[in-house]
């Protein structure tokens, strides 16, 4: 370990580090992110399912409690998969009181019922609160209600009161139809046949306040309404140097406040489970607004959850905040409540698709379903859908209310997950005016050294590299160290285009598109002698390069090279950023959500062009190179009728059949709109105005055909806050990595001498984790000729099967396995 106390004469290299922490190290007490009631997923058995495979058995979907958008997309996956399995699949309108009421509202659902939803927010099914559910009596008309219709398979969409009360529905089944029966109110065949009842939980809540998954479905689109809010009140706030206090939802839960937070660079925020100071608070706020107005701000942004406490537990509102800010300084103020407008809207992509993701996994849940079996939740860690025991996960959730009634806050923090307690402490150290004045110090007493590490750009610009800029300028010099800026990515390396960064320099930069540093496509080859030079003239000791299949190659040309230029001898570090997401070794690049909800309100505007016309077609060409993942999610997230990538080659008797089953759907299942997406390498041959041809030939006398090229409206917009959140987090877990590089690899004199092939990485999310990569790793699943990974590491391609089905077409869909006793990193934006 660098010490300043050693002779400067020692420049040995030291042992090189293991890339990887231990799993076995995590969720222990001593771990700051130790939980204390772990959620163990259930194990679930890898298996093919195919179609009409569950013929006969009766699935009923209601929505309960507070509606959510994306709650439409899990009604809808529930209805066509449960179709495709061959059940009866019904509605229960109106929640448990339409379950409780029966006659008109339990009702069967076909194919087309469905047709036209995924886009719309709330609930077409509708939800209400039921007091009579709450009452025996009531619990004994919805069994009666059920068995007439022979439902014994319930999907619940609904936050944990309505997950709780369908658990004690389920535990008193048996009793409730006995009484039935001896009431003569069912017959003894009934009693028999529908003798246990099963049910599986979604959560559709937009305050994510349910533990056991790291997202609920509404509220990514409750953050993409809060962030357009801020980033559009900004503009009116910098005219006339406001402050702006808003008010978001989270009555028990402040995770919309806190990553709005984070996301929106507001320079406060008021939540539950971290309460303000009661004595300090308003001294606390006034000297942060005061240095920032100082320091030349024009505005300031306070966010507050309308659940939000001091420590001795009375009540923080936004009226008192106003107070506050007005009579000490003066300041021209507004208030704004978003009120109901946050459940409102389209949904979000992601939410699309986690909503048609859960849907699925929620029917095959069903289907596996025993008497014995335990009640579940459908849930999302990580980027995988597992399933986790129902009572676990409200029992937790409760832990949580009463660890808050209690003020027992770092209690509540642990048990909101790592996730969150990671999101709070990005808040702590982004939000502060300026560096601490103290750096931290090593275990012995003495100061950590201070390294000067260095950001730049590789490849073409996207939404969310000015986020990880930000995060990565300011956690290093939070952690004591130099940050640089490379401009102009590898050309600005070669021209020496080479500055610190300040902590001011990236004000702003949060909701800003594009690349503010500058990015180039130019590569290390170009000039290596010349990169060496200008990394030895500044001292780089240490490396992240942002961007897509570029910067994974820049990554790599420098670490092929280190035997002949030492001064690429340096940990270094990729942080995959494109909107293609085809970067090799990880599941998700920082851009391509953004991206993603481009394509999707772009599909709804054209497909809402045609409304009250005749029929129609739409043929939308994506982006993506060789990489089909915007035209598959978008194409899942949009009810696309087929999405067309080059991983699935297709032929002529793919597209004629398509376009058969398109035909079929608009003379029989009341559908007028079609929408075919086309990757824009999908296929030499068969190109976006071939497919226009051909539709509009064979689709004559049954609909017209139009066709649209996206092109760069896909890598603009502003960030969303997926992009916005991930990028400061995953930027922030490269200075922390690159550090611990530099304490292992640098020798006494603080040369560096990183030559183990591990001290070259790619930071990416894997499943279930984030994990740094040695690049010679990746390599082994790279696909170089077509630039993106191998179609076995495309975990992508099993959902093709979901939009398929949904998309009425034939297929066999896979069900994702999963070893419960895998660790995980348990964090997602």
């Amino acid at each position: 370990m660098a010490d300043s106390e050693t002779k400067e004469t020692n420049t040995q290299p030291p042992k090189q580090p293991s890339p990887e922490k231990s799993a076995t190290d995590a969720n222990k007490p001593s771990d700051p992110y130790y939980d204390p009631m772990p959620i163990l997923p259930l194990e679930v058995q890898r298996k093919l399912v195919d179609q009409g495979s569950q013929k006969g058995k009766g699935i009923a979907v209601f929505t309960s409690g507070g509606d959510s958008q994306g709650m439409n997309a899990a009604v809808r996956a529930v209805v066509r998969f449960g179709i495709y399995l061959g059940c009866k699949v019904y509605f229960i309108k109106e929640g448990y009181q339409g379950m409780v009421d029966g006659g008109d509202n339990i009702v069967e659902a076909s194919w087309s019922s469905v047709s036209g939803i995924i886009h719309r927010g709330g609930t077409i099914i509708g939800s209400a609160r039921c007091m009579d559910f709450k009452e025996r009596e009531g619990r004994l008309k919805a069994a009666a209600n059920l068995i007439m219709k022979g439902i014994t398979n319930l999907v619940v969409i609904g936050g944990d009161g309505s997950l709780t009360g369908a658990n004690r529905f389920r535990q008193e089944w048996p009793s409730l139809i006995e009484e039935l029966k001896n009431n003569n109110v069912i017959s003894e065949e009934a009693f028999k046949t529908y003798s246990h009842l099963n049910i599986v939980g979604m959560v559709g809540s937009i305050d994510n306040d349910f533990c056991g998954t790291d997202m609920t479905i509404g509220t990514d689109s409750a953050l993409h309404r809060i962030i357009e809010a801020v980033d559009a009140i900004k503009a009116t706030a910098y005219s006339h140097q406001r402050t702006f206090i808003m008010e978001v939802m989270g009555r028990h839960c402040g995770y919309l406040a806190l990553v709005a937070g984070i996301v929106t660079e507001a320079d406060f925020i008021f939540i539950p489970e971290w309460p303000v100071d009661e004595a300090k608070w308003q001294d606390n706020l006034c000297k942060k607004l005061e240095t920032e107005r100082e320091g030349g701000h024009r505005l300031n942004i306070i966010i507050v959850a309308e659940g939000a406490l001091d420590t001795s537990g009375k009540d923080i509102t936004c009226d008192m905040v106003k107070k506050v800010v007005v009579d000490r300084l003066q300041q021209d103020t507004r208030v704004t409540v978003l009120g109901h407008v946050q459940r409102g809207g389209a949904p979000s992509a992601f939410d699309r698709i986690l909503g048609c993701r859960m849907g699925a996994e929620a029917v095959l849940a069903l289907m596996d379903a025993t008497p014995d079996t335990e009640a579940c939740v459908v849930s999302l860690e990580g980027n995988t859908a597992i399933r986790v025991p129902l009572m676990a996960c409200v029992e937790k959730t409760q832990a949580v209310t009463k660890a808050m009634t209690e003020k027992n806050w770092d209690l509540a923090v642990q048990l909101r997950g790592r996730s969150f307690q990671r999101n709070l402490e990005t808040f702590k150290m982004l939000a502060k005016n300026k560096p601490p004045k103290t750096m931290p110090l090593l275990p012995t007493g003495t100061a950590a050294p201070s390294w000067n590490l260095a950001v730049m750009h590789v490849g073409a610009p996207c939404c969310g590299m000015n986020a990880a800029v930000r995060s990565f300028a300011r956690n290093c010099i939070f952690s004591g160290n130099n940050p640089v800026g490379i401009h102009n990515g590898v050309d600005g390396l070669i021209n020496d285009e080479v500055r610190p960064i300040k902590w001011s320099d990236t004000t702003g930069w949060v909701s800003e598109g594009g690349a503010l540093l500058g990015t180039r496509r130019t590569l290390p080859e170009k000039n290596y002698a010349k990169c060496a030079e200008n990394l030895k003239k500044h001292n780089i000791q240490g490396l992240l390069v942002i961007g897509g299949f570029e910067a994974f190659s820049a990554v790599s040309q420098l670490a092929e090279n280190r035997d002949k230029y030492k001064e690429f001898r340096i940990p270094m570090v990729v942080l995959p950023a494109t909107i293609s997401n085809n970067v090799p070794g990880s599941d998700f690049s920082v851009g391509a959500d953004t991206a993603l909800n481009e394509i999707t309100e772009i599909c709804d505007r054209i497909r809402q062009s045609a409304q009250g016309t005749k029929r129609r077609v739409f043929i939308v060409e994506t982006m993506g190179g060789y990489c089909g993942y915007l035209a598959t999610m978008a194409g899942l997230a949009g009810g696309a009728d087929a999405a067309y990538i080059f991983e699935e080659p297709m032929k002529m008797k793919d597209i004629l059949r398509d376009l058969e089953i398109m035909a079929h759907k608009m003379d029989h299942g009341n559908v007028y709109r079609g929408l075919i997406l086309r990757n824009e390498k999908s296929s030499e041959n068969y190109d976006t105005d071939f497919l226009y041809r051909v539709y509009t030939e064979e689709g004559k006398g049954r609909f017209t055909v139009r066709q649209n090229i996206l092109g760069h409206m896909q890598q603009g917009g502003w960030p969303s806050p997926f992009d916005r959140n991930v990028a400061t987090k995953m930027a922030a877990k490269t200075v922390n990595w690159l550090c611990e590089q530099l304490t292992h690899c640098a020798a006494m004199d603080r040369s560096v001498h990183a030559e183990d092939p591990s001290t070259a990485t790619l930071l990416g999310m894997r499943t279930r984790a984030y994990k740094f990569q040695p690049i010679e790793d990746v390599k082994k699943e790279t696909d170089f000729q077509y630039r993106k990974a191998k179609v076995e590491h495309q975990w992508w391609m099993k959902l093709r099967s979901i939009m398929a089905i949904l998309a009425q077409h034939n297929s066999t869909y896979e069900v994702e396995g999963l070893d419960p006793r895998a660790l995980t990193d348990g964090e997602t934006a």
